[in-house]
């Protein structure tokens, strides 16, 4: 693997905070040139350490303001690949986590109310060898990657809260 500079965490620093940030904003700020930010960068893909960039969406705006995370059990038989065949389908599901312990798997999903979370779970305890569920509600979140507006109301200090869209800009 290639080595990873002090330089190069900033830049990571920076594009989390805004993955939009241009080359010249990231290299006034850093005190490189703006072609050694870009080679950077391009380098930081290449390698595999930026995988992407997205944008965060305020999904409550678009009507899916719920967020919970169901725990699924399975018998000990059950393959990993038929606890994330149980969810592929379900579109209200964001991210499958298998994990070890009891209980197998914890399933993110984000819905429009209770009773679209109720249909949701429903059909999880329908689907494969599911032996049991138990839903907790999001009532707020914080994430260390996040943007700084969208940090949660008591958050430690200078915590920023996920990515942000497309990519640096040139300029």
């Amino acid at each position: 693997m290639s080595e990873i500079d002090d330089i190069d965490h900033r830049i990571l620093r920076l594009l989390r905070e805004d993955g939009r940030r241009t080359f010249s904003e990231m290299a006034a700020e850093i005190g490189l040139s703006v072609a050694a930010v870009k080679r950077r960068v391009d380098r930081l893909r290449e390698i595999g350490v930026i995988t992407g960039f997205t944008v965060q969406i305020d999904y409550a705006k678009l009507g899916w303001g719920i967020e919970a995370f169901t725990e699924l059990s399975y018998p000990g038989t059950t393959p990993v690949s038929e606890i994330v065949r149980t969810a592929i389908d379900v579109t209200e599901v964001q991210e499958v986590y298998t994990i070890a312990g009891d209980p197998d798997a914890l399933v993110h999903v984000r819905v429009r109310d209770l009773g679209h979370l109720q249909h949701v779970i429903d059909r999880l305890r329908r689907a494969g060898n599911v032996t049991g569920t138990k839903t907790l509600m999001v009532l707020g979140s914080w994430t260390r990657d996040a943007p700084a507006h969208r940090v949660a109301p008591g958050a430690p200090p200078g915590a920023t809260s996920g990515t942000a869209s497309r990519g640096p800009r040139m300029g």
